[in-house]
């Protein structure tokens, strides 16, 4: 794998988010209505955690947003043409260290139906269900726990 850098997001880098996260083929067909319009703001970005993978030329791999309390990963993304070179899976290490480092003892994750093996593969635990919320979201989504330091 190339060289990939983990750094910390600023408001700057929004634009550059939501634009990884519209262009997310995850979300066509069945799942698109979740993101539709999704923007994530610089407010957003300078108010949570909010962490991206680079490789040495700044393009950007992929992110997450870990929103502290309550304690969740809000959102995690992987650009198409990255997927399966274990970019997810250095942005979830690094999310759990952040959780860590921020005294947490568990992350909450309601996970994209299809990301639900992905998230259980790196440790996370299925603790129930999040019931649909029509219109956007018309899915039960996997909801997962993360334990931290353990």
């Amino acid at each position: 794998m190339p060289s990939i850098t983990i750094r910390r997001a600023v408001a700057r880098d929004a634009e550059r988010l939501t634009a990884l996260i519209q262009e997310s083929s995850a979300y066509r067909g069945a799942y698109a209505s979740i993101i539709s319009g999704y923007r994530v703001g610089p407010e957003y970005v300078e108010r949570h955690q909010v962490f991206m993978a680079v490789d040495a030329s700044g393009h950007l791999l992929g992110f997450h947003a870990l929103v502290v309390d309550p304690p969740e990963l809000d959102l995690a993304f992987v650009a198409d043409e990255a997927q399966g070179r274990g970019v997810g899976r250095l942005l979830i290490t690094h999310m759990t260290g952040r959780a860590a480092e921020a005294g947490l003892t568990e992350v909450r994750v309601v996970s994209h139906p299809p990301s639900e093996g992905f998230y259980r593969s790196l440790g996370a635990q299925r603790i129930g269900t999040v019931a649909p919320s029509p219109p956007k979201i018309a899915w039960e989504r996997p909801e997962l726990r993360f334990t931290i330091g353990r």
